[in-house]
C-alpha cells in the first residue's frame, strides 16, 4: 500500500483524539436490563482514573448481544447523567446496515465524538468492493457532517477483515468523516503498516500491550477492554515522558493484561469489577457468555495479588 501525497493531505482533517479509551463494560440487572446506576458510576470512575474517553457497546460491552433499543438506552443514560458525550466513541456496528445507520445517527445526534463501526459481519468472504460499499452507504445514510467514523477491525470475531486499500479509498472519498481505526486483531503488523503508510491516521490497538509502541509510532492510543481495570496504569504509560519510563510501566501493564487474558476476558473483567466495587451486579453476562467459576475467580484474584498487591482500600494497587 502506497499512499499518494493528495491522500495524505486529507488524513488530518477529522482531528481524532489521542489517549487511553476504555472499551466499557455493561452491567445488567436481574432482568438483564441495563443497571444505569452501576453503569454511570463506572463511567465516572474511568474518566476520573486516567481514561481520556469511553467506548461503550463494543465487544467487551456485549453490544452485539443487545437489541438496538437497549443500546440506544444505554447511551442515553450516560448522556443524561452528564458524562461528556464528546469523549464517547460508542460501538454502532451491526449485521444489518439499517441498524448500524440508526445507531450511528443516534450517536451523532447525542453529540458523541465518534462512532466505532464494524463491517457487516454475518456473510463471510465479502469482496473489498462490498466492504467499501457498506461503510460508504452508512456514511451516506447518516448524512451528518458531524460524524467521525472509526473503523473496527476485529477479524477473529467478524471473519471480515478491513483491507488497507478499502481504508485508503474511504479516506479519499470521505476525508472529513473517516477519522481512525481500532485494530483488535492482535497483529501489530496490521497497525504498523497503517501508521507507516498513512501518517496522521488515528490507529488505536485493542490491547494496551501495544500502547507504548503505538504512541512512538504516532498512533492514537488504545481502545481496550482491560482498561476497565488498568486505566490508572495505562494512563501512566501514555503520559510517560521518556522511553525508559514508558518501558518500565509497560512491563507491569503487560503482566496485568496477560493475567486477565488467562481467563475468558469479559467474565474475568466483570469478576474484577464486582470484587473491586463490592457490587455483585457486575457478575452478570448476557448469553452465550457465563460468569467465571469460583475456582477460576479465586485463581484470577490470586494472580492479580501476586502482580499488583492489594491497596489499603481492598482493591488492587494500580499506580506504579
Amino acid at each position: 500500500m502506497t499512499a499518494n501525497a493528495a491522500l495524505l493531505a486529507k488524513i488530518a482533517k477529522p482531528t481524532a483524539p489521542k489517549g487511553v479509551y476504555a472499551a466499557m463494560l455493561s452491567p445488567f440487572d436481574a432482568k438483564f436490563d441495563i443497571d444505569s446506576a452501576a453503569l454511570i458510576e463506572h463511567g465516572k470512575w474511568l474518566l476520573a482514573n486516567g481514561c481520556n474517553g469511553l467506548s461503550m457497546l463494543g465487544s467487551t460491552g456485549e453490544g452485539n448481544s443487545m437489541p438496538t433499543r437497549q443500546r440506544i438506552g444505554l447511551l442515553e443514560s450516560l448522556a443524561k447523567a452528564g458524562l461528556p458525550t464528546k469523549q464517547f466513541i460508542p460501538g454502532t456496528g451491526a449485521a444489518a446496515l439499517g441498524d448500524a445507520v440508526e445507531l450511528t445517527r443516534h450517536a451523532v445526534q447525542l453529540g458523541c465524538g465518534g462512532a466505532l463501526v464494524l463491517p457487516p459481519y454475518y456473510y463471510k468472504n465479502p469482496t473489498a468492493e462490498g466492504i467499501y460499499a457498506a461503510f460508504a452507504r452508512l456514511i451516506e445514510g447518516v448524512a451528518d457532517a458531524r460524524l467521525r467514523l472509526y473503523l473496527y477491525h476485529i477479524p477473529q470475531f467478524t471473519m471480515v477483515p478491513i483491507p488497507h486499500p478499502v481504508i485508503e479509498r474511504l479516506i479519499d472519498n470521505f476525508p472529513d468523516i473517516v477519522a481512525g481505526l481500532k485494530d483488535s486483531s492482535g497483529d501489530w503488523n496490521y497497525s504498523e503498516t497503517l501508521l507507516a503508510q498513512l501518517p496522521g491516521f488515528a490507529v488505536y490497538p485493542g490491547s494496551e500491550i501495544f500502547l507504548s509502541r503505538v504512541k512512538r509510532a504516532g498512533g492514537g492510543g488504545c481502545i481496550s477492554g482491560t482498561v476497565n481495570f488498568t486505566a490508572p496504569l495505562a494512563a501512566q504509560v501514555f503520559a510517560a515522558t521518556s522511553d525508559a519510563e514508558a518501558d518500565r510501566l509497560q512491563k507491569k501493564l503487560d503482566a496485568v493484561r496477560l493475567v486477565i487474558e488467562g481467563k475468558p476476558l469479559i467474565a474475568a473483567l466483570k469478576s474484577i469489577k464486582a470484587e473491586s466495587s463490592g457490587n455483585p451486579v457486575w457478575n452478570r453476562l448476557l448469553p452465550p457468555f457465563a460468569p467465571l467459576s469460583d475456582a477460576d475467580r479465586a485463581e484470577l484474584f490470586k494472580s492479580l495479588d501476586e502482580v499488583l498487591g492489594r491497596a489499603k482500600s481492598g482493591g488492587w494497587e494500580m499506580r506504579a
